[in-house]
């Protein structure tokens, strides 16, 4: 059983969300306490617990027939361990919740608030966000959106024109990284009858949208002013792994897969780069 949760948390994208939060919240709060390593913790296992372990239940179905399923990209989990897997979400993520709620603010908890009912809405019915298109790769882009946000709200911190240009830009990365992801699969998304940013607008012209929003992400980032604005080239490697695929067609639109795994690891490159930038940043306004 450990070995299913441990499959469905996704450990690979356990820091998409955490850092985020734990970023977000240091530059806010200018310390180390309690609330941010509470709230790291619960970004990095309980929150991506929550996420996709709900995820893999309500598309077990269609995830029969996809075969990037099964790995490190979902989990493909016996009906008979579903309801396992949703207990022990709610149940890792509540004693985390209940913390955080008692140390923030009106303001932290609804966006906590919006933050867990995405989790929820972009797969569990009635609501399944994720088969509305445009609305799915929104709402996943709050999944990793939301934690910086709520760092910023727990810590107290000021949303001022450049942080909220940062936020914009994040979501628009978000956007076209979701939508890149759903190309490959355009397929077996259309033989299960579900809809999606890809089924609906085809695998090439999401790819373009997906270029799109990443290159509108770089362009809000030069106006951030620097270290900030550097981090607009960073865009650059993920139009990269996208451009092979501008013109895929639907019925080989699996062939996206090799660029979605270049994806995967190419956040961690542009995290480590992040990190030095924020340093920077930090450093620049500590002085």
């Amino acid at each position: 059983m450990i070995r299913d949760l441990l499959m469905a948390s996704r450990p690979l994208s356990w820091i998409n969300t955490a850092y985020p939060f734990a970023a977000a919240y240091l530059l806010a709060a200018r310390e180390v306490d309690a609330a941010l390593v509470v709230g790291t913790l619960f970004f990095l296992v309980p929150y991506n617990l929550a996420m996709y372990g709900v995820n893999d239940v309500f598309d077990h179905a269609s995830d029969l027939a996809n075969p990037r399923k099964g790995g490190v990209e979902g989990a493909l989990l016996p009906p008979s361990r579903h309801r396992a897997v949703l207990i022990a979400a709610a149940v890792a993520c509540l004693p985390f919740v209940a913390l955080l709620v008692v140390w923030g603010s009106p303001l932290s908890w609804a966006v906590l608030a919006v933050s867990l009912f995405a989790v929820v809405a972009y797969s569990a019915p009635p609501f399944r966000f994720k088969e509305i298109p445009v609305l799915d790769s929104a709402t996943s882009s709050v999944h990793f959106v939301s934690p910086a946000v709520y760092g910023v709200a727990l810590a107290g911190g000021d949303f001022d024109a450049r942080l909220l240009v940062v936020l914009a830009a994040f979501f628009l990365w978000g956007v076209a990284s979701h939508a890149f992801g759903a190309v490959q699969d355009v397929v077996p998304d259309r033989a299960a009858g579900i809809s999606s940013i890809a089924t609906a607008f085809g695998a090439a012209p999401t790819v373009r949208l997906a270029i799109a929003s990443w290159t509108a992400a770089a362009l809000l980032m030069l106006t951030a002013g620097p270290p900030g604005a550097w981090a607009a080239l960073l865009a650059l490697p993920y139009v990269w792994i996208a451009a092979p695929f501008w013109s895929v067609a639907d019925d080989e639109s699996g062939r996206a897969n090799p660029g979605w795994r270049r994806f995967l690891w190419i956040n961690y490159v542009c995290g480590f780069v992040v990190t030095i930038l924020l340093i920077v940043f930090a450093m620049q306004t500590a002085s």
